[in-house]
């Protein structure tokens, strides 16, 4: 046989040669489709900019989505699973003990590029030079900082011990569950499934974010090659809008319907592969009648043209409330301050696209392999799409390769359902990453007014804030963004004088909804604005401004909460930070500091219930079983230490199972809130356990419930969230470079369950920060399209642009709390923007208003570079055993 002819290509892969079809697009594709090599994870093929696909080929590491099969012939290809075991074994303890991932589906490309440098380099690889060799990678959970611990360990051979042997309960920097698995890659998500008989859908999406379909032609699809079905909005049994809070969002829009933004699907093609089912959804022929677009969020208001199909005004949602009388105390205010604020929208980026598998049951139902953050929602939105039972549908929890919120709403759950069902078949639909930005919600850019004003020593005294959201077409989770944004207004300080008022616009840009930060980050971008420009008016440093404002227990914050003794880690986390604070004034550095909190959970009146099951089996082992989506922040771990702690059992009986055979109450895992709530749950579950005897093969229930909350402006003092994070950061900028030299992060988690994790969210978190704060944007263009279709463009910042992060875990128990726990998944990153801005004003007297600031840089350069997989391969084809 010749390596290559008309059919197939012959290659030697893991040490054994193999033939596969020639008609593969690139080498990632006859891996993981016709070989069944998972630990290459395709993240963005074939575009090349994410890494997580690296293979090494004739002992170079290679990104294989953009390596042609042809060439491959003859060639010799070792993945994570060519290694020899003991090679894997020390990546694998090496990436668990040192925390060194999250979500783990970029840590396999990490792995084989870390193996060509250290053995060519071993102990002598510095992290510096190791950094610059990940250019060619993304990692949007951990910020680098621990994979490179994990990298310097395994050059410089040092033993991975852990705190397992003396204590592994709550407290503990045990290792992550899971974690030498998902190093390895040998944990799969949703696309690494494989079932017999498995057909692959594909999506055709909308010409035009705003138009009437006037019809829709699908012959051309549906003879092409391995088509086995065409499927539109007619094909559609039970209701045609699913939606979390509103059912408003179309899963395809009809002949004679409407389009509302770029991600609108019109169609989806079902072949026998990924590739049949791609080119022939680019054969659906659409007639439209275009309109013109509705794309300005504060035009959009007053105008007489409603921006989407099916609804009735432009206005999704306002929120407000005030106390005091806000125009006489700025009137009487000796300092006052009227600033407009600009945020951008932003892509989660998270490594991992989004994919469903559908399989039909035997009982004539459908089970659904999901990586959502809400498995009952789809659950309930996809049997509404049927029109049939909830019964009738089974959603099981596959963890994600990262979510930060953009996995709450489905996106082609419902579709890969539909086709399964009606087909009586298993179908699997993978975005590709341009279908992902197109169709999931971003985070919301808003624009905020603010009045604010203080005495003569700096305390404030009135603020008056208007709030205008672009929250895109649908409804999503927009309009509770905006209501914390307005809840949020203040930052964590005090003031008699409130008055807010945030508005979430319907337009047909980019649907936005839940991010990391959820509109508090927004929010307090611009109140940390304020209390510079106040502080500098006054006369005294920012971090003193802060001080004498921070709000304290028993003080009213926002919308009229009296603050409990959980508060005082506000104050805390800044006074963690003054020494440091002060060194860096004296050495001359430009410095900046933010201040922010963040609820934990839902609040707003919300009755938050949860369960989790503990169950003893006669194998030995403790099963604890919970609902929450594991995307990378590490709920199985929690889970897992809290059943040590309360039981005083080994770890290594523990297993940690996400149950979908029952409804457990969580709903989204969202709101920093898995932690709180599955804890609560956790512990609960292990006293009944024990106050009954542990008995084997008995399912013990435990709850956790946060009742209490109100909605704004329901009672004069509401309690409107039961919890809040706290966090302090301060941002030392070299002054004439304006090049970050260092973050320095202080959070107030409320009790560490795991110190090892809480550090790596909140390195996440700050790399995060630092990327929203300069260089980080997904704009869209006069259509309402994205400007952007590849991961190259978004400004997120490389590990060789990343300072040093140093993390500072603060500890204020929480009143009512389990283990006075308060979360820190979103915390992270609401003061970085702030603190950067005040850092790049010290530098250089300029006060910055909208973001991206797109001046200065992290980690010594003036801005990313936006290097990618594609653009350091030339440097990275060098890289030998």
């Amino acid at each position: 046989m010749t390596l290559v002819d008309q059919d197939v290509v012959v290659l030697t892969v893991n040490g054994e040669e193999v033939a596969v079809r020639a008609d593969h697009p690139h080498l990632l594709s006859a891996l993981r489709e016709e070989l069944g090599i998972t630990s290459a994870k395709d993240g963005c093929s074939p575009s090349g900019q994410c890494g997580c696909c690296t293979v090494m080929i004739d002992g170079k590491v290679q990104v294989s989505c953009q390596y042609p099969l042809a060439k491959a012939a003859g060639r010799t290809v070792v993945t994570l699973e060519g290694l020899p075991a003991e090679e894997r074994g020390r990546y694998a303890e090496a990436f668990a003990a040192c925390g060194g991932l999250q979500c783990g589906f970029c840590i396999p490309g990490i792995v084989m590029r870390a193996k060509a440098q250290v053995d060519k380099k071993g102990a002598a690889l510095t992290r510096e030079d190791m950094s610059r060799h990940l250019g060619a990678h993304l990692c949007r959970c951990t910020g680098y900082v621990k994979i490179l611990d994990a990298i310097d360990a395994v050059a410089k051979g040092t033993p991975q011990a852990t705190e397992a042997a003396l204590h592994a309960g709550v407290g503990a920097r045990l290792p992550k569950y899971e974690a030498q698995t998902l190093a390895l890659g040998d944990r799969g998500y949703v696309d690494d499934l494989r079932v017999p008989g498995m057909l692959h859908a594909a999506i055709r999406l909308t010409d035009h974010a705003r138009a009437e379909v006037l019809r829709i032609d699908t012959s051309a699809a549906a003879a092409a090659p391995g088509v086995v079905a065409v499927f539109t909005a007619a094909d559609v049994p039970g209701e045609l809008r699913v939606g979390i809070i509103e059912r408003d969002w179309p899963v395809l829009v009809p002949e004679g319907g409407r389009t509302s933004y770029a991600g609108d699907v019109l169609a989806v093609v079902v072949a026998d592969s990924r590739l049949c089912a791609r080119a022939a959804a680019s054969l659906v022929e659409v007639e439209y009648h275009q309109l013109e677009p509705v794309t300005d969020p504060r035009a959009a208001i007053t105008s007489q043209e409603v921006a989407v199909w099916g609804t009735d005004s432009n206005v999704l949602s306002r929120s407000a409330y005030a106390r005091g009388d806000v125009d006489t105390a700025l009137a009487a205010s000796a300092h006052v301050v009227h600033e407009v604020f600009e945020t951008q929208r932003v892509e989660h980026a998270y490594l991992e696209p989004e994919c469903t598998l559908a399989v039909p049951r035997d009982d004539g139902g459908v089970h659904v392999y999901s990586g959502g953050q809400g498995i009952w929602d789809d659950r309930d939105q996809i049997a509404s799409v049927l029109g049939v039972s909830s019964d009738a549908v089974s959603v099981e929890l596959v963890s994600n390769g990262g979510a930060f919120g953009g996995k709450e709403d489905m996106s082609n759950q419902a579709q890969t359902a539909l086709a399964a069902w009606l087909l009586r078949r298993p179908v699997k639909c993978a975005f590709s990453r341009e279908e992902s930005f197109l169709v999931h919600p971003k985070r919301h850019p808003i624009r905020m007014e603010y009045w604010a004003g203080c005495d003569a020593d700096g305390h404030l005294t009135g603020l008056r804030a208007r709030m205008v959201g672009d929250s895109g077409a649908y409804a999503s989770v927009g309009m509770k963004v905006l209501e914390r944004a307005a809840g949020h207004a203040t930052g964590p300080y005090r003031l008699e004088a409130v008055d807010v008022e945030s508005i979430a616009v319907r337009t047909n840009n980019p649907v936005c909804g839940a991010f990391r930060g959820f509109g508090a980050n927004q929010a307090q971008f611009a109140m940390e604005g304020v209390m510079d420009r106040l502080a500098e008016k006054v006369g005294i440093s920012g971090r003193e401004m802060r001080k004498r404002n921070v709000v304290r227990p028993g003080d009213l914050w926002g919308p009229g909460q009296v603050m409990d003794e959980g508060s005082a880690g506000a104050e805390r986390c800044l006074d963690a930070l003054a020494a440091r604070y002060e060194a860096a004034r004296r050495e001359g550095k430009a410095v900046g500091i933010g201040l922010g909190l963040k609820n934990s959970g839902l609040g707003n009146g919300f009755k938050e219930v949860t369960r989790a099951v503990v169950r003893f089996c006669e194998d030995g082992t403790v099963e604890v079983r919970h609902g929450w989506t594991e995307m990378g922040q590490g709920v199985h771990t929690v889970a897992l230490q809290v059943a040590v702690e309360e039981l005083g059992v080994d770890p290594a009986r523990v297993v940690v199972l996400v149950d979908t055979s029952r409804e457990l109450g969580e709903g989204q895992t969202t709101g920093s809130r898995g932690t709180l709530m599955g804890a609560g749950a956790v512990a609960d579950a292990c006293h009944k356990a024990l106050a009954a005897g542990c008995a084997q093969g008995v399912d013990y229930v435990g709850e956790h419930r946060v009742d209490w909350t109100h909605h704004l402006g329901e009672v004069e003092h509401p309690t409107v969230h039961a919890a809040f994070g706290y966090a302090a950061q301060l941002v030392v900028m070299d002054a004439s470079t304006r090049s970050i030299e260092r973050v320095v992060a202080a959070h107030d988690v409320g009790r560490a369950v795991n110190p090892m994790l809480c550090e790596g969210q909140v390195e996440g978190s700050v790399h995060m920060g630092l990327g929203y704060a300069l260089t980080e944007e997904f704009p869209a263009d006069e259509r309402g399209f994205p400007v952007l279709s590849t991961l190259r463009g978004l400004g997120i910042l490389r590990a060789k642009d990343v300072p040093p992060i140093e993390v500072l875990l603060v500890e204020v128990p929480q009143p009512r709390s389990p283990y006075g726990i308060k979360g820190v998944g979103e915390i992270g990153l609401v003061p970085t923007a702030g603190a950067v801005a005040a850092a790049l004003h010290d530098a250089d007297g300029v006060w910055r208003t909208t973001l991206p600031m797109g001046t200065g840089g992290a980690g010594g350069s003036a801005a990313a570079d936006g290097e990618t997989a594609a653009d350091g391969q030339a440097a990275a084809d060098g890289e030998g055993a």
